[in-house]
């Protein structure tokens, strides 16, 4: 069998069809929001990685640190055979686990985008000989069928993108996971933590203005893929810690009134002066959080690691 399968459970015209779904709920509704996953095309993910690297964004580095020190101990808890990574993009963080891991089989990398599928497999494939990979195109919040690997497999969902899912989406996520789970299986899951406002904005607001510009590139999306005319210079980047809900909110406020076309939809949008456009929430969590919404899906945290300075944490969690 070839070391590397790619599988296609997304029609071809999955994602436009779901932008233009997502374009039209979003802006005929009020008040309007889009989802974040819109803004990762070539641009947006270039952005987002010029994004990890700065100084006001401590979540990657974090995460980092813990996979640095804690593979180990999360390979021996898990034992995994195989790991099933959502959402797993590059792969880069992924590795520091695959390597801790001595007898893994297999790894399933789980991606709407087929490039960066195909080029995180050719990557992990020229340094590791011995591993199965086989991609899946699709996408996580939909439900999955995996293919057939050896147990115990380990569920990866890295970043704290768990945290760009609404409460309910959150629940609705977290038991799809627990229904891939068998007897033995584990889900390792990254979050974000609860901590002071301002270090939590910043990190969403960086002094650069890196992210500004990723914020907009999801109307650069909308123009370029169903014919919108928003003028991104009449859009400003806000980032605001909503301390009941416990997020932060990514928004675009109109500088004035305007009206925007959009040609593939018919559709025109107007927005006042001021009013603002939701693009994204980041949930930030305590360990009681956590451990809550993993019992309420059927899952127990058995493991929790943060790094030395307490700003993020991984945590592993079994079928109850």
């Amino acid at each position: 069998m070839s070391p590397f399968l790619l599988t296609r459970t997304l029609p071809e015209d999955a994602t436009g069809a779901a932008l233009r779904a997502d374009v039209l709920t979003g802006l005929t509704r009020r008040p309007k929001s889009l989802p974040p996953k819109w803004f990762y095309d070539a641009r947006g993910s270039e952005l987002f990685e010029e994004i990890t690297r700065l100084p006001e964004y401590y979540p990657t580095r974090a995460e980092r640190e813990i996979l640095e020190a804690r593979a180990g101990e999360i390979a021996a808890a898990s034992g995994a055979r195989t790991v099933i990574e959502l959402g797993s993009g590059s792969s880069e963080k992924t590795r520091h686990l695959l390597d801790a891991l001595p007898g893994l089989h297999s790894y399933v990398p789980v991606d709407v985008s087929e490039s960066a599928l195909t080029g995180a497999a050719e990557s992990l494939l020229a340094e590791r000989p011995g591993l199965s990979v086989h991609a899946l195109i699709a996408d996580f919040t939909g439900g999955l069928a995996l293919p057939g690997t050896p147990g115990p497999r380990l569920v990866v969902f890295l970043g704290g993108t768990i945290g760009n899912l609404l409460p309910e989406e959150r629940a609705a996520f977290l038991r799809s996971v627990r229904a891939l789970l068998s007897p033995g299986d584990a889900l390792l899951l990254g979050t974000d933590l609860v901590k002071d406002e301002e270090t939590l904005v910043a990190a969403y607001d960086d002094a650069a203005g890196v992210t500004a510009a990723f914020n907009k590139n999801v109307l650069s999306v909308v123009n370029r893929e169903l014919g919108a005319d928003f003028p991104l210079g009449d859009f400003d980047h806000r980032a605001v810690w909503n301390p009941r809900d416990r997020w932060i909110e990514m928004r675009l406020r109109a500088r004035r009134a305007l009206n925007v076309k959009i040609r593939e939809l018919d559709l025109v949008v107007p927005f006042e002066a001021g009013e603002e456009l939701r693009t994204e929430v980041s949930a930030k969590f305590r360990q009681e959080d956590v451990r809550a919404e993993l019992e309420a899906a059927g899952m127990r945290l058995a493991q929790w690691w943060t790094d030395a300075a307490g700003r993020f944490a991984l945590s592993l969690a079994t079928a109850v």
